[in-house]
């Protein structure tokens, strides 16, 4: 249930940098999912495909892409990938660890069609970015 607010920040954005940019419609979004963030795939499609209707967004496909947790030990320095079997720096057997990746729930870009054109056009990548806890 968490994913409505989410997805309804995300729809505003949307909306406002295809106007900005004088969007026919929104073709799709690319979206990037941290590991361990509690975004739900199924959700955001469900409730975005609810909220845009009627929208220049609507039918707009939406692409999720998965990013691996990683962490940093701060004993050894040593980077690795989550081993969900426990949370242990592999390297020195360590637990003070801190996050590089894997939280994140981004809007990379979106793309459109112009008003001018039929053809589709992909526009700057966006830095908005949307807070695990929204």
């Amino acid at each position: 249930m968490h994913e409505l607010p989410v997805v309804q920040s995300l729809l505003e954005i949307t909306l406002e940098h295809a106007a900005r940019h004088h969007a026919r419609r929104v073709v799709a979004l690319n979206l990037v999912i941290g590991q361990l963030s509690s975004i739900v795939d199924d959700c955001v499609q469900f409730y975005w495909d609810i909220l845009a209707r009627d929208t220049m967004a609507q039918g707009a496909r939406l692409h999720f892409r998965r990013v691996p947790a990683r962490f940093r030990c701060r004993d050894c320095g040593a980077d690795f990938a989550l081993d969900e079997s426990r949370l242990l720096c592999p390297g020195c057997g360590g637990f003070h660890l801190q996050l590089l990746q894997g939280d994140e729930f981004r809007l990379e870009s979106i793309d459109i069609e112009e008003e001018t054109t039929s053809s589709l056009q992909a526009m700057a990548k966006t830095e908005s970015r949307f807070q695990k806890n929204l």
